[in-house]
């Protein structure tokens, strides 16, 4: 089974830099998206091919927006919002039938509107596929234009209190999942780069949002050999990256100058399944489909 995960920055600015080409050649059996940015009537449904789509677009115009792709009907959808959509290739999106048995973090519930978090039971593998956005947050250190240090302070208090109901609800998550006979894997854009291997320059971004201490301390507290599994790391773990974001600005792309902030946590039984996994970045910066490049594994199921 080939998974993969790609933010997409806009599922309509993808589809014009080559998602579909991308799609067609790579032929996952999963997909998660996530910024995919788009209202319902305004989605070019070409541009999923021959997926089944279950879609969460939040309620903020313009951004955010998880989704998770897949080649048969899903078994159950479980999602933080009320106004999840599914659809068949061929077909108009819906409001997809989703579980009402969610119990949601304290911390979240300022969140539920906000298309950040989309779980699916594959129908034809005993796995639960998660597609998550995590806040990008800020810095708490004072910029030098002190003007705009209150409200990096409010985007940083946001993002730890995400990240502290994160951390619950991705327990419950992988135990419910347990309860029902499956693996869990969550896909996604953590907005966190976990260690020094992670990030190409390191040490100039020792106090930037993405690297801060309490960001990586976060992340080392959900990934374990007996609750989750880095699988990319798994299979890389001598590796510089392989990075999967790099800014549009400047040489960045070219020097692969990137940070790896997304990912594909598992279940460890699955991740002891994963037989080879990449990112696929682009050869040029021309070619580019987002500022994010798909991270895709492949599970001997």
């Amino acid at each position: 089974m080939r998974i993969a995960t790609h933010n997409v920055n806009g599922i309509r600015a993808a589809q014009r830099r080559g998602f579909e080409t991308w799609r067609d050649e790579r032929m996952a059996d999963v997909i998660g998206l996530q910024e995919v940015r788009c209202p319902a009537d305004q989605l070019p449904l070409e541009v999923f091919g021959g997926y089944h789509v279950t879609y969460d677009p939040g309620t903020l115009a313009g951004r955010n927006g998880v989704a998770v792709l897949t080649r048969e009907p899903v078994a159950a959808v479980r999602s933080w919002g009320t106004q999840v959509l599914s659809w068949a290739p061929g077909t108009v999106p819906v409001l997809a039938d989703v579980e009402d048995d969610c119990v949601l973090a304290r911390e979240l519930r300022a969140f539920v509107a906000e298309g950040r978090y989309l779980e699916v039971d594959l129908a034809g593998a005993p796995v639960t596929i998660a597609s998550v956005y995590v806040p990008k947050g800020d810095s708490p250190v004072a910029p030098r234009d002190r003007s705009g240090s209150a409200a990096a302070q409010v985007r940083y208090q946001r993002k730890m209190a995400f990240l502290a109901g994160f951390a619950r609800q991705l327990r419950r998550a992988r135990l419910a999942a347990a309860g029902r006979g499956r693996e869990y894997v969550v896909l996604g854009d953590f907005n966190i780069a976990h260690t020094r291997r992670d990030l190409r320059n390191w040490r100039g971004n020792q106090t930037s949002a993405g690297f801060l201490p309490e960001e990586r301390e976060w992340f080392g507290s959900i990934v374990s050999p007996r609750t989750l599994v880095d699988v990319m790391r798994q299979l890389h773990p001598d590796a510089d990256g392989p990075y999967s974001w790099w800014s549009w600005r400047g040489k960045a792309f070219d020097a692969d100058t990137g940070w790896r902030i997304d990912y594909q946590l598992a279940t460890p039984r699955l991740a002891r399944l994963a037989t080879a996994g990449q990112v696929d970045k682009e050869t040029c910066y021309e070619a580019r489909i987002s500022d994010h490049a798909p991270v895709v594994i492949d599970y001997a199921i």
